[in-house]
């Protein structure tokens, strides 16, 4: 049998909550200098805050927004050996409210990528199959290196520098590259992009192919892009078909999940997030959303739990439409707490 050579997964992902002080505030305790922060106000109304060190500290974007990035010294102030360090912005760090901040590990300063027709920059985890990828945007149909070694997954792209959506593209049996797109920011369904402006084709072991469109390569515009690819046992990627029960359908990923998100493509629905951190046992009701500012929902405080985390994958309770109607198309992406399996044949145990 062939296990996963990540026995732990959180040296490559982490999930850290905090509470904000005002003032300059040091998060420890995430197990790395993570390359990229999300951060979101769970009490109360505020926009996701993103950072990552290839476009480097003080530079935000928001998942919910298509707003360009926007800079300021009291956002995040510097990328540390065991966290980050915020300012006083209460986007991540108002006095007492609470935050969550998922944490992702890549490779560090970035390097020069000449593997595409567009040079980029690359900060890429060949372990974790994890890479961050700036480049500047041509108009035209191109391709960009990601670093990654195998045909990403999963990418997020946005626009640094123009009022644009944030494009997601994932291989999938509801997905077509060349043809199909979602939009972080948006509930809207799976969208068509007839002339393959977005994505030109598949990704491919080296590169991102884009098209013309400003969403993902405009002229002379910033870009960055977050790729993904699938590694056992630690990362998944993937649809799945509802079932609309509380009996729900249950989807294996090879392991116990710290960092879940999904999306119905087949009809509107917000980005679902789910974490072991905010909920330490199951069924895990307390969700964030994406495309949104709005505070956290603890679904289980109205009847209605979504889903369990079990130690081969994800098992669903209930019956939302937002990730369990019957015969309702989704698509997510997965991280894991532990592997199903170890590389020394331990196997994993339940929540």
């Amino acid at each position: 049998m062939a296990y996963t050579d990540i026995d732990k997964p959180d040296d490559y992902f982490n999930t850290k909550l905090y509470t904000g002080t005002g003032a300059t505030h040091n998060i420890t305790g995430v197990g790395f200098q993570p390359d990229w922060v999300w951060i979101k106000r769970r009490n109360t109304l505020r926009d996701h805050s993103l950072f990552d060190s290839v476009r480097g500290v003080q530079k935000q974007l928001a998942s919910n927004q298509s707003d360009a990035e926007s800079s300021s010294a009291n956002y995040l102030t510097s990328f540390d050996t065991d966290g980050f360090t915020v300012g006083s912005s209460s986007n991540v760090n108002a006095s007492s409210d609470t935050y969550a901040s998922w944490n992702w590990l890549a490779g560090g300063t970035a390097s020069s990528n000449t593997d595409g027709s567009i040079t980029s920059s690359v900060s890429a985890n060949t372990t974790s199959r994890f890479s961050i990828v700036s480049w500047t945007g041509s108009g035209a149909t191109a391709t960009v290196g990601h670093g990654l070694d195998i045909a990403p997954s999963m990418i997020i792209i946005k626009n640094r520098d123009e009022t644009q959506s944030w494009i997601v593209g994932i291989t999938s049996n509801v997905f077509t590259w060349s043809s199909d797109y979602l939009r972080l920011n948006l509930i809207d369904a799976k969208r068509t992009d007839g002339g393959g402006t977005l994505f030109s084709s598949a990704p491919t072991s080296s590169l991102i192919n884009v098209g013309s469109n400003t969403a993902t390569n405009g002229s002379s515009d910033n870009m960055i892009a977050y790729c993904f690819a699938e590694k056992k046992g630690y990362s998944k990627f993937g649809s799945y078909t509802g079932n609309g029960s509380t009996d729900g359908t249950f989807i294996y990923t090879g392991f116990k999940h710290a960092f879940f998100m999904a999306k119905k493509t087949s009809g509107t629905s917000a980005w679902i997030i789910h974490d072991n951190k905010r909920n330490v046992d199951n069924p895990i009701g307390k969700a964030l959303f994406a495309n949104s500012s709005d505070a956290e929902y603890d679904y289980s405080g109205d009847g209605t739990p979504i889903v369990d985390f079990v130690s081969g994958g994800f098992k669903y309770r209930g019956t939302a439409s937002g990730m369990n109607a019957s015969g309702g198309s989704y698509i997510y992406m997965a991280f894991a707490e532990n592997p199903f399996v170890t590389s020394t044949g331990i196997p994993c145990t339940a929540r």
